[in-house]
């Protein structure tokens, strides 16, 4: 009788102990589904999921850039992306974030240069974009980032979306059906290339990428300092016969301060031994390597978990934490 006391004081002890190593739930808001994001944020989940024990990875579509700052503040999110600019804006609390500073983001990594492609009907006439002028467009999905940098470029050229475009705010997939069936002149598309977004239309519809002047790059440069001059090779999208000149910012990979360092160090190794493979399925992935993964992010703290990682691989790792 005393022998089966203590048998069921240990398994009691033993179920009590199981019950209690409850599972890590990571979100991951990414964007729409026929952007760049949301296949990498469902890689990333699989790849967790299946390399790192006690966590529960799950990937889900969002508005983007905005948005996901907006779940992370209200820590529904513990793992997200965003352009360096604007997750800058929401860490000063600036800009759409004024007064409303969240000084708990963490960089995990920079990741690839998010160029602007502006695709608009080749049979409409727009052949820059001040001719946008008058024309139906869709700058973006309220709320997203491509909304954004929609405003800050028409804004150099004195045009606001409101008062001199017939706006209309669609994601990537409505804005490309409307331009299909020819109700929709355009549409603002900020991913890396190749995206899928761009790669249908240019496929399935008569429309081209704009690419803007020199001058133009220069006066936006000067107010948006963040913003780098990009090519996009010709060949990146089917019937682009020649190179595309864009901006670009760089992408970050980001978290909140509070998530375990144990977690985020386990997600930044296994991101960063993994990213061959990633970079076999997520086309923006190509050409990153980890010696580039804390340039260009803004000057932003980086969590200790990740910091953590950067130094092992490389002691002169050096950066901002807290």
């Amino acid at each position: 009788m005393k022998k089966f006391k203590i048998f069921c004081l240990v398994l009691l002890a033993f179920l009590t102990t199981s019950c209690s190593q409850k599972e890590e739930v990571i979100n991951i808001p990414t964007a729409a589904t026929s952007g760049n994001l949301y296949p990498l944020g469902a890689a990333l989940a699989n790849l967790y999921n299946d390399k790192i024990p006690g966590i529960k990875a799950c990937n889900q579509a969002s508005n983007g850039g905005l948005d996901n700052l907006h779940l992370m503040e209200r820590k529904e999110a513990q793992l997200t992306f965003g352009v360096s600019n604007i997750v800058y804006d929401a860490y000063m609390g600036q800009g759409l974030f004024q007064g409303h500073a969240n000084k708990d983001l963490r960089v995990i990594a920079g990741l690839y240069y998010n160029p602007n492609q502006i695709v608009v009907r080749s049979d409409r006439g727009i052949e820059g974009l001040e001719d946008l002028k008058g024309h139906s467009f869709a700058p973006g999905s309220h709320g997203s980032t491509t909304e954004t940098e929609c405003r800050n470029h028409l804004g150099i050229l004195g045009l606001d979306p409101d008062r001199d475009l017939k706006a209309q705010y669609l994601g990537f997939t409505e804005a490309g059906e409307e331009i299909r069936n020819g109700s929709l002149d355009g549409t603002w598309i900020m991913a890396g290339t190749p995206t899928a977004a761009v790669t249908e239309l240019m496929t399935t519809s008569p429309v081209k990428i704009l690419s803007l002047d020199p001058a133009y790059l220069a006066r936006i440069q000067k107010d948006y300092p963040w913003y780098a001059a990009y090519t996009i090779p010709k060949g990146t999208y089917p019937k682009q016969d020649q190179d595309i000149h864009t901006t670009a910012i760089k992408m970050l990979m980001y978290t909140d301060k509070d998530l375990d360092d144990q977690v985020v160090y386990q997600m930044c190794r296994v991101f960063w031994e993994n990213i061959q493979d990633l970079q076999k399925t997520i086309p923006s992935l190509k050409g990153i390597g980890v010696e580039e993964a804390l340039e260009d992010i803004s000057d932003l703290p980086v969590h200790p978990g990740a910091m953590k990682y950067y130094r092992e691989v490389s002691p002169q790792a050096t950066h901002w934490e807290e």
